[in-house]
């Protein structure tokens, strides 16, 4: 896949993701909040609250309203199989997709 096709939440969560399996990230730490990745990537603050779903999804991040985003201890099967975290991803997406569709569907047929 090239560049061009990744979308910005997906680059997002890609780049912290990567960060968090090289342990340049340890768990616990806290990542920037919303508005300074917003700044850092040029996107908006959806963007950013996108890409931080996908990262809890795949379960390398939690979050604590009003206290911001944390780095989950990764020691588990995600941060060792790559293609774990690929699926648990994936599936986020599919579910997602699924009730999108479902809400659409349910509009025309309504």
């Amino acid at each position: 896949m090239s560049n061009e096709a990744v979308q910005p939440y997906q680059r997002i969560a890609q780049d912290y993701g990567e960060k968090i399996r090289q342990g340049r990230l340890a768990a616990g730490m806290k990542l920037p909040g919303i508005r300074e990745l917003s700044e850092e990537y040029g996107v908006a603050a959806g963007t950013v609250q996108r890409a931080l779903t996908e990262l809890r999804n795949a379960g390398l991040i939690y979050s604590h309203q009003g206290r911001g985003s944390f780095v989950s201890d990764t020691s588990g099967e995600a941060d060792q199989d790559p293609t774990a975290l690929a699926i648990k991803v994936l599936q986020s997406q599919v579910a997602e997709l699924t009730a999108r569709l479902d809400k659409l569907e349910g509009k025309r047929d309504g």
